[in-house]
């Protein structure tokens, strides 16, 4: 369903991505962790055409979506929804109005339909009956929860997920981490989680990705990666600093 092909960005002098490859199945389930500023989020801004390569191809479903017009990106970005690292929900409106407003403002449905899909999206990440609370009301795994109704209320084919459990206690992102592969399960959808949460990474991924220095350095399943004796791997996953090569890196 996704397939990168020797995706290279910079931002100045800085290579952020260095030929990148990837394929994703559809309906696979895979994460993609890594350093912070490792590059993470804006592969993933890649994928949706929110980002422009200096070189290289991004397929969705087969087609290389980087010569497009925006036009042709909008249409692309329907089979996608997102959950943003801080759920990006409008303080002023309430939980039904977050979630329907992809609904009202791109599929134009009906108000008993917009309805329909709020209650059902709720239903499906545990939070029945909070429709006309505001933002403010709820706690942090609440807001990444009506986030994520929000990305699947328009009934997506690729969820796309930045930092989920970022700023949540250990017990609420354990509770985020089984509602993500409960979707993945219910919907069919094909699930892209980018983390440097490895208890979330080695929960979430049927495959994990890692990217480092720009590259896909590592992948496989949560064993492979997680048992690795690469060092370079085994010392992200088990968070063993180095001082000389961690200076080296941030030179």
């Amino acid at each position: 369903m996704i397939e990168l092909r020797n995706l290279q960005k910079s931002f100045g002098a800085q290579r952020v991505l260095d030929r990148v490859d990837l394929r994703i199945g559809d309906g696979e389930s895979v994460v993609i962790m890594g350093r912070s500023g490792g590059g993470k989020s804006v592969l993933l801004k890649h994928l949706i055409g929110l980002l422009h390569p200096e070189a290289g191809e991004v397929l969705i479903d087969g087609v290389n979506i980087v010569p497009m017009g925006e036009r042709q990106i909008m249409e692309v970005r329907r089979k996608f929804g997102m959950l943003f690292q801080g759920a990006a929900l409008f303080d002023s409106m309430t939980v039904a109005e977050n979630i329907a407003f992809a609904l009202r403002h791109q599929l134009r449905c009906s108000e008993d339909q917009v309805q329909q899909r709020v209650n059902e999206a709720l239903e499906l990440v545990e939070l029945p009956g909070i429709e006309q609370k505001k933002p403010a009301e709820l706690s942090g795994g609440m807001r990444k929860r009506v986030g994520l109704a929000r990305a699947i209320v328009y009934r997506p084919e690729i969820l796309l997920y930045d930092e989920p459990t970022t700023g949540l206690d250990p017990v609420i992102a354990d509770s985020i981490d089984k509602l993500i592969i409960s979707i993945s399960q219910k919907l069919k959808v094909t699930s892209v989680v980018v983390t440097h949460d490895m208890r979330s990474a080695r929960r979430i991924g049927q495959r994990i990705f890692m990217l480092y220095h720009g590259r896909i350095y590592a992948s496989g399943t949560p064993d492979e990666i997680f048992n690795s004796q690469d060092p370079v791997v085994n010392h992200f996953v088990n968070g063993i600093s180095e001082p000389r090569q961690h200076l080296l890196d941030e030179l």
